[in-house]
């Protein structure tokens, strides 16, 4: 893997040119160094229009991101560290997991099960043990 690419799965890799990040002043710890150094990683990722995703995969992910591009870019920001270096692979992972899951096949559909007869059982046995509870604790001699 070349330096600058991020590995998503074993099989997607985002190129480095695909990538844009963007340094800020973040807020938080830092102390006289706060005002000064820009620490702040706004990480994007044009996942529309992306070459290193192959068409249906490039559709899913844009299907499932909906809520979270703009214009088809997606942005993640990472500014929990004190130093630049950690929020740029603190926002990498965070976008690489954004992009596997938005990635993931879906799951396989739910085959429709019925509770077996002793199921059933338990279940009308256990709710007439608590009706019985009940009845003694109002006193009805029923």
């Amino acid at each position: 893997m070349a330096a600058g690419e991020m590995r998503v799965t074993d099989s997607v890799v985002i190129p480095a040119g695909e990538l844009t990040e963007r340094f800020s002043r973040s807020s938080g710890p830092g102390g006289q160094g706060v005002n000064t150094a820009d620490s702040r990683v706004e990480l994007s990722f044009d996942v529309a229009g992306s070459a290193a995703l192959p068409p249906w995969l490039r559709q899913r992910a844009v299907q499932r991101l909906a809520n979270r591009l703009v214009g088809g870019v997606l942005t993640v920001t990472a500014s929990e560290h004190r130093n630049q270096l950690a929020n740029r692979a603190a926002a990498r992972d965070r976008l690489s997991a954004l992009l596997r899951e938005a990635i993931a096949p879906p799951a396989p559909p739910r085959r429709p099960t019925r509770p077996s007869r002793a199921a059933k059982e338990r279940r009308i046995s256990d709710k007439k043990r608590r009706a019985q509870t009940k009845r003694l604790r109002r006193g009805d001699p029923d």
